[in-house]
């Protein structure tokens, strides 16, 4: 299989958790979890900068397995910036006990723009679970916030055992060194299991720009996302972070459990985001990882890559989700580019897009949605994967399945299809947004999952957005500007390189007109 060409990856082994990224002297700094020695799980943090997020220069390992408080293992993590010339990590080591506690790390040299080289400080483990937390269930601190108490307050994942609620640990410090845990959580939810590497992060009410960590203030919004590890995916709620008890509210307006808002409905796990003080943005990174067998990892020599980094912020409109947009530096890599206007899907038809390298590709479209009448009632007792599963884009409706196929084949058939359906679920008008795996490759041994959710969408509008990023097993889908992502993890046979094709399709009933299309060559980034 083909490396990818513009996402990041290191040249082999396994990689999970993006870790503790920043802007620090002009560099971003990625480290992320990784194992120096096999394409199965990692356990050293490995680390790489760039000067725009998108090309990159590997260096030494940040931090490995050396002393009795993380001997089996220095897992996820994250940075915080003290000041523009203090940066310090703290992350989970595993000890010679099998415990799990909190470590910090801060540079050897803080003038070095590359961070070379992280020293561990003589106080640690700074945290270790006391009070009868499980030891086991103890981990991912995230980027600490600074209170109006001048004391700084960060959070540990955590599972209450007896109930199997899911807990956001709150500790408190003066020093950074030594910390003390509140006795409330900072917000726990119930039967919801293990919660991995929580990040919990303020959102303006307004725009698209980004946050301190520790910024509050009446009219800021707070989001807490938490990685499931009983369910390996993600779920984020916004809400209310009350600072005179340190507690966070969930405002009610999403679920408060695993069937949550998620930042990506299909392969996108353990991520993390960071205030990028350069740009003023909120950056968020999460882990795609494969969907192939452990055989065919050790065969290929590497496992896992990161998504595109994505900028997010808060929905001005509902003040209820969260949009994500690529970093606008991967539109360097755009190379040639085609646009069309007004192409006319008649139900049935399949329509090729030619003139682009179909199997590194930037794609965006915007189709203009048919009279909304006689739609299809789809099932209310099942949720929007469940109908995305339901004979995938080869389903037929009133008004859709209509989209994309990409990495596909001459003869159809491998392909992926990225598609909208338009209905009435519960009686209410909406919009399904899926990623449909089902004839992504002929190999048989691979996940073919079909993703799906529905999309927050105006019927005032006249016409619903796609933008796809296809390199070689990759595919990052964004609905309707960024309100809906969807990333898939393929594994063609034929329709690889130069025998990969790109489609527009509309398999319903309704005629669909693709109002815009831009499609764009995408280049090769420089991989660590």
């Amino acid at each position: 299989m083909e490396r990818t060409a513009y996402h990041f990856q290191p040249p082999k082994n396994w990689m999970n958790d993006p870790n503790g990224p920043l802007f620090y002297k002009g560099l971003y700094h990625l480290f992320y979890q990784y194992k120096s020695q096999a394409v199965v799980w990692g356990k050293v943090w490995g680390h790489a900068v760039s000067k725009d997020l998108i090309n990159w220069k590997s260096l030494d390992f940040a931090i490995i397995p050396s002393e009795r408080y993380d001997i089996k293992g220095c897992w996820s993590g994250s940075a915080t910036l003290l000041s523009r010339e203090k940066p310090v990590i703290l992350y989970t080591g595993q000890d010679n006990s099998s415990r799990q506690v909190q470590n910090m790390v801060v540079p050897k040299d803080p003038s070095d723009p590359d961070l070379r080289e992280w020293v561990k400080i003589p106080e640690i483990p700074i945290i270790v679970p006391e009070n009868g937390i499980n030891g086991s269930s103890f981990r991912d601190p995230t980027t600490a916030w600074l209170g109006k108490d001048g004391k700084w307050r960060i959070v540990v994942g955590n599972k209450e055992d007896r109930h199997h609620n899911g807990k956001a640990l709150l500790y408190i410090s003066k020093d950074f060194v030594h910390w003390t845990k509140k006795k409330n959580p900072l917000h726990s939810s119930k039967k919801t299991g293990m919660w991995e590497c929580p990040d919990f992060y303020p959102v303006a009410p307004l725009g698209k720009l980004g946050l301190d960590t520790s910024a509050t203030g009446p009219e800021i919004k707070h989001v807490l996302k938490v990685s499931l590890d009983d369910t390996r995916f993600e779920y984020y709620t916004v809400g209310t972070y009350i600072t005179d008890i340190d507690r966070y509210v969930p405002d009610n307006t999403s679920a408060d459990n695993k069937n949550g808002l998620r930042y990506d409905y299909g392969k996108f796990y353990g991520s993390k985001t960071f205030f990028d003080n350069h740009k003023n943005r909120r950056i968020l990174w999460g882990w795609i990882n494969e969907s192939d067998s452990v055989q065919d990892d050790i065969a290929k020599g590497w496992s896992g890559v990161q998504a595109i980094p994505r900028a997010i912020w808060l929905d001005n409109v509902s003040k209820s989700q969260l949009i994500q947009w690529p970093v606008s530096e991967l539109e360097s890599l755009r190379g040639n580019k085609i646009y069309k206007e007004n192409i006319i899907l008649k139900g049935g038809s399949v329509i090729e897009i030619e003139g682009v390298k179909a199997a590194q590709v930037d794609v965006e479209v915007s189709f203009e949605l048919p009279s909304l009448i006689d739609l299809e009632k789809m099932d209310a007792n099942l949720d929007a994967q469940q109908l995305c599963s339901q004979d995938g884009a080869a389903s037929k409706a009133m008004v859709g399945p209509f989209g994309l196929l990409v990495l596909t084949s001459e003869d159809l058939a491998e392909q992926t299809a990225i598609f909208f359906r338009v209905g009435l679920h519960q009686h209410n008008m909406k919009i399904l947004m899926c990623s449909d795996q089902s004839r992504s490759s002929l190999k048989t041994n691979v996940d073919k999952t079909t993703y799906g959710s529905f999309v927050t969408f105006s019927f005032n509008k006249k016409d619903v957005s796609l933008r796809v990023l296809v390199d070689h097993s990759i595919v990052e889908s964004f609905g309707e500007g960024g309100k809906t992502c969807i990333t898939a993890r393929v594994y063609p046979n034929l329709a690889i390189g130069e025998d990969a094709h790109l489609y527009l399709f509309n398999n319903g009933v309704s005629s669909v007109t693709a109002s815009k299309l831009t499609a764009w060559d995408m280049g090769y980034a420089h991989q660590p």
